[in-house]
């Protein structure tokens, strides 16, 4: 997904904000998801089931600046029952020097009782069919 830094992604010295990437990393999962035909809405309404982030490992490697255009993707790197362990990279388009990088874990809960879920095996088998990191963008919804 391409995203543009804006001022108010920004502090004082024109960088990126920390928990900015965070937000931007959820939008991308959100958008992958979708264009795996998840629509968390719909999915919560109809069987109590959300994801949720499990664990979180994030690696800020260099910074990103006031109007830079970014590129942020996901990768599925291992699927379980309950739970994938995730990938996303945030770069500059054309450039393949990493800016930031993270490792998490999603899992599928019934929100109600915080209790695990099972993801629902044709949504993984659509994860891992798309095998390399996806790039969803807004025709993919």
């Amino acid at each position: 997904m391409r995203m543009r830094v804006y001022y108010e992604d920004t502090d004082a010295g024109g960088i990126v904000y920390h928990a900015n990437w965070l937000r931007w990393f959820e939008r991308v999962r959100t958008d992958w998801l979708r264009a795996l035909g998840v629509v968390h809405s719909r999915m919560l309404a109809e069987t109590g089931v959300g994801f949720v982030v499990r664990d979180l490992s994030i690696d800020y490697r260099r910074p990103a600046r006031l109007d830079e255009e970014l590129l942020v993707d996901v990768r599925l790197l291992e699927a379980r029952r309950a739970s994938w362990t995730l990938a996303q990279r945030a770069f500059r388009p054309g450039d393949p020097e990493l800016l930031v990088g993270a490792r998490l874990r999603i899992a599928a809960v019934h929100l109600a009782s915080g209790r695990p879920a099972p993801i629902p095996r044709d949504l993984a088998e659509r994860a891992l069919a798309r095998g390399a990191p996806v790039h969803p963008g807004p025709n993919d919804a």
